[in-house]
């Protein structure tokens, strides 16, 4: 089994990395663990192109890295096989090419919980998921605290 698992970097992420080791253990997986970091300014019509601008945009996604790598550990300390995916993107567009790229059998992926106000506003990244995936999501509710 082969399976897409997604990650925020955000506080839910250490429950949601637990979560789906004890998933991808049970299913004997392969796993692949993906952060959809934001899209270069160049991406979303930046003008401003300074040395420094890009200075810290760079350092952001070594930061990025280098957390997502850590995540990747504990599945390979589990027992899994697995590659770290970060990609800049459009979230839910990135998410769908890359498991569609990979034949994934699964997206793994946890929810916020969010106000109707905010989903509203701001859409929600594992409800578009789900609602435009062509293969199955599972999505791991986070509880509060």
């Amino acid at each position: 089994m082969k399976i897409l698992i997604v990650i925020d970097l955000s506080e839910i992420s250490s429950y949601v990395v637990d979560e789906a080791i004890k998933f991808a253990k049970d299913a004997a997986a392969d796993v692949w663990l993906l952060h959809v970091g934001e899209p270069e300014p160049e991406f979303i019509g930046s003008k401003v192109d300074t040395k420094e601008m890009r200075d810290i945009h760079a350092e952001a996604f070594h930061k990025e890295h280098r957390h997502l790598q850590q995540y990747a550990k504990q599945f390979e300390e589990a027992g899994l096989k697995t590659t770290a995916l970060l990609i800049q993107g459009e979230t839910v567009k990135t998410i769908l090419n890359k498991a569609k790229k990979l034949s994934a059998d699964i997206i793994v992926m946890g929810s916020h919980k969010k106000g109707a106000l905010s989903r509203l506003l701001l859409g929600s990244t594992s409800e578009g998921v789900l609602h435009h995936s062509d293969i199955p999501v599972m999505i791991i509710p986070v509880p509060e605290n």
